[in-house]
């Protein structure tokens, strides 16, 4: 009797077949190709993900059970052969892979455009963050980070509108995070939160120009002269909210124009976090806790799970 599709197959029934193909063709994917085709191996790593495989035994031993049903699933091959998953992964194309998770990361992002964000905020609300990913210096020579460790870095840009990631790149294990602020292309009126990783006033100055906003962690080394300074209720938990001009030639030459400074208590974790920002005109509340939701990007990447436990609190 009929039961109804695979859930895995209704899953993946929703990824936009023709623009999988299209970028397929695009960078010849499939050419002379004769076992594997490029949107089976799409399908098999899709699994892997969504079935917790950790390898390519794994993937295909836990499909070989399935060799009975992998049309249903929606392959069209008979058998995943490690070796041949193997040499597609390593030889195909990668650009396939980076133009099509574009496409899908810019309809997922449509699907949430009227989400409500945690904080009371009318635009668009944006968390950088980065994760070191450690890789085995014996399988991967080229990715040196110490001595005796290799990594990358995967950079993420997360939309806090519904939590899609809007921008991914993979660096060498040793960029330094304020190099990528080179790469994003900043949308006017919305809101970027950072953590003090990414301080470089310069590029900060950049982001004011293109007539968005920041909200970031000042360091404690910070020279700066008060302009002006708000009366602030501190049972909230501010301690004082500042109009602020650097003093610092080189800083000052890299941003010349005034930046507001906020300082908060929190309670919770008994930490003392100072933030820098470009808007004037937000609640220093409000700024405090849109940093607050930056914690939200720390859940994308393998080397951040613990964090989940921590969510909601400050760095």
């Amino acid at each position: 009797m009929y039961e109804g599709r695979i859930v895995f197959a209704q899953v993946v029934g929703y990824l936009p077949r023709w623009q999988l193909e299209r970028c397929i063709k695009k960078y010849r994917g499939d050419h002379w190709i004769r076992t594997l085709s490029c949107r089976d191996q799409l399908l098999a790593m899709a699994f892997a993900i969504l079935t917790f495989r950790d390898g390519l035994r794994g993937i295909q031993e836990t499909l070989a059970a399935w060799t009975g049903g992998l049309y249903h699933m929606g392959f069209r091959c008979k058998a995943i052969p490690r070796s041949t998953l193997s040499d597609a992964n390593e030889k195909r194309p990668w650009q396939i892979w980076a133009e099509f998770a574009l496409i899908i990361m810019l309809k997922a992002q449509k699907l949430y455009a009227k989400e409500n964000l945690a904080v009371d905020l009318d635009a668009d609300l944006f968390a950088l963050d980065s994760t070191t990913i450690n890789l085995c210096l014996a399988r991967f020579p080229w990715a040196r980070y110490q001595r005796d460790q290799g990594a990358v870095k995967a950079h993420t840009l997360l939309n806090l509108r519904g939590q899609i990631p809007s921008f991914i790149v993979i660096s060498d294990g040793k960029l330094h995070d304020v190099n990528v602020l080179d790469l994003i292309e900043w949308i006017a009126g919305a809101y970027y939160v950072m953590d003090r990783g990414y301080l470089d006033f310069f590029r900060l100055y950049q982001i004011h120009q293109g007539k968005a906003f920041f909200v970031i962690r000042a360091k404690s080394n910070l020279r700066f002269k008060a302009v002006t300074s708000s009366r602030l209720d501190k049972t909230t938990g501010l301690r004082c909210d500042q109009t602020i001009r650097l003093e610092f030639g080189a800083s000052r030459e890299a941003y010349p124009e005034h930046l507001r400074r906020i300082k908060y208590y929190d309670s919770k974790t008994d930490k003392r976090l100072v933030f820098l920002t470009n808007d004037f005109d937000l609640p220093a509340l409000t700024v405090a806790e849109i940093y607050r939701q930056r914690w939200q990007v720390e859940l994308v990447g393998p080397e951040k799970a613990e964090n989940r436990r921590i969510v909601g609190e400050f760095t």
